[in-house]
């Protein structure tokens, strides 16, 4: 394992409050449509692809940094977020419930359990073998936890940051993406999610090939994915 620390110098909850603003990203793949990329003579037709699995806390920059990597190789990257995968948050069947700080049952959205595996998996297996690309991307909490998206993986990446930089960074967004009440967050922080991060997220450090400093310019993280993927992908420069 490498870890890439300098001194140089955004998760969710909105699956529960809704949001104020939306994102896409050309490359996102989801189950069930039509991959939405431009075909070129550097596709990867008849043979399955690497997959890049990209982990770390709430709000340590990893959604951040796989959405630069298919900005940075267009058509050449799919990119699958795990926040697509949990199952539905009314469904009590399924996932894994917590009590919320609004005093409701809810989905355990920092939970493993909570994430639909078999139908991420399979996501992430159609586009390492669709033939449209060189390298698909997986990022998520658990992208090194939940065995059947990890044992994909052909390399592993932590994006780490400190607790207060990632809570404060939480907080921000609620405040001014989701207008929703931070103190929601802070009281679910302290009940609930520091310590499944503590059991659930944390423990996938350990098993990357490169952790980097989410506190780094976007750019600086780019050169080192670019290091460690860089051989399959030198064609899209």
């Amino acid at each position: 394992m490498t870890t890439l620390d300098t001194t140089t110098t955004a998760e969710h909850d909105s699956y529960a409050a809704g949001t104020c603003l939306s994102r896409e990203v050309s490359g996102s793949f989801l189950p069930g449509e039509d991959i939405p990329v431009r075909i070129t003579n550097a596709t990867s037709a008849g043979r399955r692809v690497p997959v890049l699995a990209v982990a770390g806390g709430t709000a340590s920059g990893k959604s951040t940094l796989a959405e630069a990597i298919v900005v940075h190789r267009p058509g050449a990257v799919a990119l699958v977020h795990l926040d697509d995968f949990y199952v539905p948050a009314h469904d009590p069947q399924r996932g894994m419930r917590t009590l919320s700080a609004t005093g409701a049952q809810t989905l355990d959205w920092n939970h493993p359990g909570s994430i639909d595996e078999d139908a991420a998996a399979a996501a992430v297996d159609a586009a390492a073998t669709s033939g449209r690309y060189r390298l698909v991307v997986v990022e998520g909490l658990f992208a090194l936890g939940l065995p059947k998206i990890a044992d994909q993986a052909t390399w592993g990446i932590y994006v780490d940051a400190p607790d207060d930089v990632r809570l404060a960074r939480k907080l921000l967004r609620k405040i001014e993406i989701q207008c929703q009440d931070p103190a929601i967050s802070l009281r679910n922080y302290l009940n609930s999610g520091r310590e499944r991060h503590t059991d659930f997220v944390a423990p996938s450090r350990a098993r990357a090939d490169l952790v980097l400093d989410g506190m780094m310019p976007t750019a600086d993280l780019l050169t080192a994915v670019d290091n460690l993927v860089g051989p399959h992908l030198a064609f899209a420069r």
